[in-house]
């Protein structure tokens, strides 16, 4: 495949990445992306992942790539490199569409991990115009007697003991959407179709495509094998149980007993050291995030907490997010965490906790029992002492169980809020506007 040789690695404040690069001017007769729907497709050895996406270029400065899953959609800046290629980075995670346009029309090209010092870690794929579909071509379905609508128990088949997962399934038709939740989170919106006794669903908005491809059992269940990008296939099993239900998020990580407080010293990204002890945190109520930039559901969370705190910062709470990034380097997470903190125009503190990994996250919180999921959410009270843990976050796509956690949220912190500033604080923050409500 022809990947145009000017996508350079570069050094970044210490780290090598590749860059974006400024706009180049095109060539004469250098091709670009049609305007318009396009269907790609990723081949994983023998396992193909397709993928929608519209360009638009009517802003020729700013073209965009949109990566259609559902109803969801997620923008992507073009840049437009010498020649016929170009280079989509995926925001916030570190790894990016090269490719480049091909005489026939076609773009060809590969899924990059940008992570320096990463290899194989990448995917090859093709796409072409004009074709909306995801899996069939219309009027080539093939009749099924199976509705998958519903709520769905799902047991993933791993050598380590897993919770079981529920699947919220809709079909219309051929037509399947849904989304599988589990302790860490949810899978973002689905899309595929059901043939036949069989059924497949796809997703890519960033982070590794996924399929899932499985079977309808005759008596109803369902089997089959989860492909995630670059990593390995895994089994899963389900039946259709409209009272399934994901363990308690609020009870699966807490404190150690003896514990009542969380205690931490982190780097920000200049490198100064950050507490919970000190003065600025006294006296409020204090949101602890630890997440990933290369997490999806932590992104979505983000999503989330940024505007809700601009909302309500004047009312005596503070914020922190603890990134565990995919280098333990300080200079890429001012990098990674940098990007996150300009993509979703956040206002709190952000803190670098080290390499992503659960156990290095349970080393540096050792207040708690065990670090389960990125992202984890701590709730801690005025006085200091930590309210509520929660673990995951399944986000709008899952209906009402978006809607009950942000009814919660807002319940939760309303009352913490509302509790009085411990007189041994009071005069920290006589010159800030600490208030119970709005």
């Amino acid at each position: 495949m022809k990947i145009n040789n000017q996508i350079k690695a570069v050094a970044f404040a210490g780290v090598t990445i590749f860059s974006s690069l400024a706009n180049a001017a095109e060539n004469p007769g250098a091709k670009s992306p049609k305007q318009g729907i396009w269907r790609g497709e990723f081949v994983i050895s023998e396992t193909h992942i397709p993928f929608n996406f519209e360009y638009n270029a009517k802003d020729k400065e700013h073209p965009v790539l949109t990566l259609l899953n559902g109803s969801r959609r997620d923008d992507f800046k073009v840049t437009k490199l010498s020649g016929d290629s170009i280079f989509v980075k995926m925001n916030t995670y570190d790894a990016a569409l090269v490719a480049n346009v091909e005489s026939d029309g076609k773009i060809t090209g590969e899924y990059r991990s940008l992570v320096p010092g990463f290899r194989g870690s990448s995917l090859p794929f093709s796409a072409e115009y004009g074709k909306d579909y995801r899996f069939v071509e219309k009027g080539k379905e093939q009749p099924t007697k199976h509705n998958l609508s519903g709520k769905w128990d799902l047991q993933v088949l791993s050598k380590a003991k897993m919770p079981d997962n529920v699947a919220l399934l809709k079909q219309e038709g051929n037509k399947l959407t849904g989304v599988i939740m589990s302790t860490v989170g949810d899978s973002r919106e689905l899309e595929g179709v059901v043939q036949g006794d069989e059924f497949v669903l796809s997703h890519f908005s960033g982070p590794n495509p996924r399929v899932y491809k499985g079977k309808i059992n005759d008596d109803g269940s369902i089997s089959g094998v989860i492909s995630s990008g670059i990593y390995d296939n895994t089994k899963f099993e389900g039946s259709k149980n409209e009272q399934a239900a994901l363990p308690d998020p609020y009870k699966l990580t807490h404190l150690k007993e003896g514990y009542s407080k969380l205690d931490f010293t982190l780097p920000d990204l200049n490198g100064n050291p950050v507490s919970l002890s000190d003065d600025k945190y006294k006296g409020k109520v204090v949101i602890v995030e630890i997440v990933g930039t290369w997490c999806p559901n932590c992104t979505d969370q983000t999503a989330f907490l940024s505007p809700w705190f601009k909302a309500n910062k004047a009312r005596g709470v503070e914020a922190i997010a603890i990134g565990f990034e995919q280098k333990d380097d300080l200079e890429y997470a001012k990098y990674t965490l940098g990007t996150l903190k300009k993509k979703y125009g956040i206002e709190y503190d952000i803190l670098f906790g080290g390499i992503a990994d659960k156990k290095v996250a349970s080393d540096k919180l050792p207040a708690l029992n065990r670090m389960m999921a990125f992202p984890t959410t701590i709730l801690i009270d005025r006085k200091g002492d930590v309210r509520q843990i929660h673990t995951g976050y399944t986000g709008e796509v899952t209906g009402q169980y978006f809607k009950d956690y942000v009814a919660k949220w807002n319940k939760d912190l309303d009352e913490l809020l509302a509790e009085p500033v411990p007189a041994t604080f009071t005069s920290l923050n006589k010159n800030s506007e600490v208030k119970g409500s709005k």
